[in-house]
């Protein structure tokens, strides 16, 4: 169970930088870039793979100039399908960029909460999907946080910094590639900055009553367009960057899949 994982050992996190505090600074930071992207501010898991090859992520944005803040998980069926859960309508939120790659995209509750200062709790009730993890830092990540932390502002606009980033934080992570820019499956181009990143330790998912098992590489590592979804699993504070989306060069998503449960849990199995 999700509860006696999380509960063995206590995660390696100097209180100094405390994911629930720092993640909460970030929610809080409505001030975005400025520019004429479309931007966001917030934080979230950039994905994470599991033995029965389901895959997972998470986007909480505090602010963004597209609308309200918002929350979305992802997940990746087994067999490959993908379905993205928020609760702002698919045009407001990840499935204005990634909406083309899935096969189902709902609007939802979503509750995300913090059982300690690095132990997280993520769930979505309409799919029954529940998922825990705990945090935790490395050496890698922190000197990966004090490159970000020294970064000029011009360079986190930079597809050349960024490329390079990407580049050594992969290997360094053990996370095999790691994409900070590229396009999206709409279309779109997009650029992520990573301004502060934890290791998952270990975590716990389940969907419908199927468990997932433990944590584990994919034996092939999948991604979403240009957006590599590590091999190991990190959550980050940070800020995204998509190019404006327009009808007559994107792909643009206008309604909602409609599936009841019973059929989505067999899609999805």
């Amino acid at each position: 169970m999700a509860q006696d994982i999380l509960v063995r050992g206590a995660p390696s996190v100097d209180t100094q930088h405390d994911p629930r505090e720092l993640t909460a600074r970030a929610e809080l930071r409505t001030a975005l870039p400025d520019g004429t992207s479309e931007r966001f501010s917030g934080w979230g898991v950039m994905g994470l793979s599991f033995q029965s090859g389901d895959v997972l992520a998470m986007r909480r944005f505090g602010a963004t100039s597209i609308g309200e803040g918002y929350t979305s998980v992802w997940h990746r069926a087994p067999q490959g399908a993908w379905t993205i859960w928020a609760n702002r309508p698919p045009r407001e939120s990840c499935a204005r960029y990634f909406g083309s790659a899935l096969t189902h995209s709902f609007t939802t509750d979503i509750d995300v909460t913090w059982a300690g200062p690095a132990r997280l709790r993520i769930r979505v009730p309409f799919a029954k999907l529940s998922w825990d993890l705990a945090l935790g830092e490395s050496s890698a990540t922190r000197v990966l946080n004090a490159m970000s932390r020294a970064m000029p502002e011009k360079a986190w606009r930079s597809n050349a910094v960024l490329g390079a980033m990407s580049k050594l934080a992969g290997p360094m992570l053990h996370a095999g590639k790691l994409g900070l820019t590229g396009k999206a499956p709409n279309g779109q181009w997009f650029i992520a900055n990573p301004t502060h990143m934890w290791l998952v330790e270990s975590a716990a998912a389940s969907l419908g009553g199927r468990d997932f098992g433990a944590p584990a590489p994919l034996a092939q590592q999948t991604k979403l367009g240009d957006f590599w979804i590590p091999q190991r699993g990190i959550l980050a504070t940070g800020r995204s960057f998509f190019e404006p989306a327009d009808p007559a060069h994107h792909h643009l998503v206008s309604t909602m899949h409609a599936s009841d449960l019973s059929t989505l849990a067999s899609e999805l199995e």
